[in-house]
């Protein structure tokens, strides 16, 4: 087995001894192992050991679902929704990976397409109103389409498509529900609707969902994973897909999503 290490440069000084603590872990227990400082630093990678918060995850998740590579996560951020351990259990995490024995939650990815960009998310994509200089809007009109059946003319500040992973993110704080992680669908979520009847849309994985912009005098942003990925007028379209990858995170199969999700969401109340 081959593992990587994946962190934030920030991250380097202030945990250098804990880096150095892995490393010779995995030297004793048998598992080659490099720093990962881009993504070309994870070919021929079995497993990436990444610490810091769900932003971290994010910025590598997608790129190792592509390459088949399996990720574990070690919160070293505030939320740490995305990762199976905390600080205070690195040793029990590399044990894990050292031993080989250990379950594999695999997290469904979005497919967005627009223009000629493919993008690949693991949490949501959001199609939103422009908040700076002379494009800026106060909302926007977004027609949503399912398999090609009208769902609704959305007057809104925008539009989160989430995956269940996603779902206690961006979706949540805008009044969207949470979908459990083995639940095959996604959910549609406007932001700020201007409209009483505008909720939040679970709708089933296999389904396609298409949006437009309507009579917008700016363009929108398409956002993916936290991400500017590039804007859309009138006349384009978003299309969002079930991808064909999907990655795979290493648990210890003790956390249970619900407890997992108990304690996150008390640990962030009392944050605030």
């Amino acid at each position: 087995m081959t593992a990587g290490i994946y962190f934030y440069k920030k991250y380097l000084d202030e945990n250098r001894d804990t880096i150095k603590h892995i490393m010779e872990a995995l030297k004793e227990g048998g598992v080659e192992h490099r720093i990962v400082q881009d993504r070309k630093d994870l070919k021929g990678l079995d497993v990436c050991i990444v610490l810091g918060g769900d932003g971290t995850i994010l910025s590598i998740a997608t790129e190792c679902a592509r390459q088949g590579v399996k990720v574990i996560g070690i919160n070293y951020g505030r939320m740490g929704f995305l990762s199976e351990f905390e600080q205070d259990s690195v040793d029990e995490a590399i044990s894990l990976v050292c031993s080989g024995k250990f379950e594999i939650c695999k997290r469904s990815l979005l497919e967005i397409s627009f223009g000629s960009e493919v993008h690949l998310a693991l949490n949501d994509v959001v199609l939103q109103r422009s908040t700076t200089g002379r494009d800026f809007a106060n909302t926007v009109s977004i027609r949503a389409e399912i398999d090609g059946v009208l769902v609704d003319n959305f007057q809104a500040d925008g539009i989160i498509v989430s995956t269940p992973t996603g779902s206690t993110a961006y979706s949540l704080s805008a009044g969207g529900s949470v979908l459990a992680p083995d639940i095959d669908a996604f959910i549609m979520t406007p932001i700020c609707p201007h409209s009483l009847h505008s909720r939040p849309i679970v709708f089933s994985s296999g389904a396609t969902i298409t949006l437009y912009p309507v009579n917008s005098r700016a363009p929108l942003a398409v956002i993916v994973d936290g991400r500017g990925t590039g804007e859309v007028w009138n006349g384009d379209k978003v299309t969002i897909r079930k991808s064909a990858y999907s990655l795979d995170f290493i648990s210890n199969g003790c956390m249970n999503f619900y407890n997992k999700l108990l304690s996150k969401m008390s640990k962030w109340s009392t944050s605030q």
